[in-house]
């Protein structure tokens, strides 16, 4: 993959913000409130089935403080993802898994809401169960997001909300050709949706999809390369940056340009990062673009922040 456009993106900084876990990955990153708000899963391992959620809040982004942690006896807490609401209130939403008579994993998807960080209301599990709903963006006052399969159907399904606390299920399955999973919705001025597909197996690049309203007919070109922990967010001045694990040569977590017209992806700055990595969350504020991501480059599996500055 070529690294076209790299001269025009200056790595800032990158800092360590959080590792008390044994493992501590999965992130995401919001302003919330005039402060920096970064959410992670902490288990034993990747894999193990006893994950909690941490939520971290920062006024400067250097010292971070401990604000909640969620755990549930029995299930395992995962990818989680924050948002805010329109009525600018903090939304949780993750994964859980847990076990069923047969000692197989079931998936269902939980939120929670807080006005300040500390206390929060919830768990309400949302959506279809066995559908991982797996982030959620708002736009016009209707939360979207797309959740995929558990059960071994392989499919991506759009879902709605204007509470956070309900999720109905928008038209038919959007795209169901090998293992898609893992997605960032974006939304245009002229309201067109994008959509950053992840897909998994052999030979399985990502996707990347468009609609316009109601979302119930969407398009789909394939970009070529194989990412994981999916995320875009575009620029003040209309350019698309993805961040995702990229898996040529070798593992890492990078930013990209996505071109959105001509369906490709173009790696322009590789993070400090490898092994079991990736799973950003991205914010661009006052001239930088942010970056929360996890990565066992260094020691334990911990949680990194970013700074990149963008020509």
């Amino acid at each position: 993959m070529t690294d076209a456009g790299a001269s025009a993106a200056e790595l800032v900084s990158v800092e360590r913000i959080w590792d008390e876990g044994q493992h501590n990955a999965f992130t995401d990153l919001v302003r919330y409130q005039d402060r920096w708000w970064c959410t992670c899963r902490e288990g034993a391992d990747h894999g193990s089935g006893d994950g909690a959620l941490r939520v971290i809040a920062s006024d400067d982004g250097e010292s971070w403080d401990s604000m909640a942690l969620m755990a549930i006896d029995g299930l395992d807490l995962r990818d989680p993802k924050l948002s805010v609401t329109p009525d600018d209130t903090l939304m949780l939403l993750a994964g859980e898994r847990h076990p069923t008579e047969d000692a197989e994993w079931l998936n269902s998807t939980m939120s929670w809401l807080s006005l300040d960080g500390e206390a929060w209301h919830g768990p309400f599990t949302v959506g279809e169960e066995a559908v991982w709903l797996w982030r959620v963006t708002w736009h016009e006052g209707v939360g979207w997001g797309v959740g995929y399969d558990c059960r071994g159907e392989r499919f991506v399904r759009l879902y709605r909300s204007q509470c956070g606390m309900r999720f109905e299920r928008v038209g038919p399955d959007m795209y169901t050709d090998g293992y898609p999973n893992e997605t960032k919705l974006l939304f245009l001025d002229d309201d067109t949706a994008l959509c950053l597909l992840r897909r998994d197996g052999e030979d399985a690049p990502g996707q990347l999809g468009s609609a316009r309203p109601p979302y119930t007919d969407w398009r789909w070109q394939d970009l070529g390369v194989k990412i994981g922990g999916p995320d875009m967010i575009r620029l003040p001045d209309g350019r698309f940056v993805a961040c995702a694990r990229l898996y040529d040569e070798r593992v890492r977590t990078s930013l990209l340009w996505l071109d959105a017209e001509q369906g490709t992806l173009t790696e322009f700055l590789e993070l400090p990062s490898g092994g079991d990595t990736s799973y950003a969350g991205l914010v661009y504020h006052d001239g930088l673009l942010w970056v929360a991501y996890y990565s066992s480059h260094e020691e334990r599996t911990s949680i990194y922040l970013a700074k990149v500055r963008l020509d």
